[in-house]
């Protein structure tokens, strides 16, 4: 069994055993019919080095509240952008440079606060990818990529810098969210010639769950609702906290099944841009302050 079978089964499980989120199946046959195809990218860098170091940190949403963020731009691309600016202007930092690279340099070419907890967990999560890519891949970032999303993200899910498993009762549910999308992210930019991309799942995070919350997908218990909607942060790694992930994850996976020609890679990313909305953006999401998302 791969990790990603591994992953659909134990969120199909605590779907089936949850007790702070529900998913109304009976309107998801509808809700995939509804769905427009997302618009088309923009061109995204063909660097393997900028895809694998900004997934490397794209996590930290539950101090995006904290950040500075220029009017208009959500903490992601806040993010995205200073990388971006990094490479354009400097070029891409080595492998070496990344093992070395310090939380006060991060948080330049972020704009942020050194102090800032975030810039912390940011460079020991490029200090983690500089180390295995120098001394696994001699440097090359593309070297990492192989011939198939899967074993790559098998690959990244070894490396403390994409880690993200979690515990529910006896289940251990290997979410991957970040090494995932990298592996998608690498496609998208033509980096990669995946023909497994139908094996990934959704990328389990805190927007898609909002998202199909509002929209009626998902239930939560009314407690848990107001502890969102007040804007308190929901501990990763506690039941409930997993329930939203897991569930969102499956109730992606019934939309898939609805829609024969369509991938949750593909799904994840309609409805992630969908997020983006202003309608969206009015409700509160739940936040937890980890490294996974």
């Amino acid at each position: 069994m791969t990790v990603l079978s591994q992953l659909r089964d134990a969120c199909a499980t605590v779907a089936e055993r949850a007790s702070y989120v529900r998913i109304d199946a009976d309107v998801i046959p509808a809700y995939a019919r509804s769905l427009s195809e997302s618009p088309p990218r923009a061109d995204a860098p063909r660097d393997a080095g900028y895809w694998l170091t900004l997934d490397a940190i794209n996590f930290g949403s539950g101090w995006f509240p904290t950040l500075r963020k220029p009017a208009g731009m959500s903490g992601y691309r806040t993010i995205e952008a200073g990388v971006r600016r990094r490479f354009d202007s400097d070029g891409p930092w080595s492998a070496e440079e990344l093992e070395r690279i310090t939380a006060d340099e991060i948080a330049q070419v972020l704009s942020q606060d050194p102090d800032h907890e975030l810039m912390g967990l940011f460079a020991r999560s490029l200090n983690d990818l500089g180390a295995h890519i120098a001394r696994d891949y001699d440097g090359a970032f593309e070297a990492v990529i192989g011939s198939s999303a899967v074993g790559l993200v098998e690959i990244l899910a070894t490396w403390d810098c994409f880690d993200d498993v979690s515990s529910y009762g006896e289940l251990t549910i290997p979410f991957l969210k970040r090494a995932q999308i990298a592996a998608a992210d690498l496609a998208r930019a033509k980096l990669a010639d995946f023909t497994d991309l139908d094996r990934l799942t959704m990328f389990a995070d805190n927007l898609v769950p909002h998202v199909l919350r509002l929209d009626g997908i998902l239930t939560f218990d009314a407690g848990l609702a107001a502890r969102i909607d007040a804007e308190q942060l929901i501990g990763h790694g506690s039941r409930e906290e997993v329930e939203i992930r897991a569930c969102a994850l499956h109730a992606v996976e019934l939309i898939v099944a609805e829609r024969p020609d369509s991938r949750a890679a593909d799904i994840d990313e309609l409805l992630w841009l969908r997020g983006q909305q202003p309608r969206y953006k009015r409700s509160p999401r739940h936040r937890s302050r980890t490294t996974a998302y």
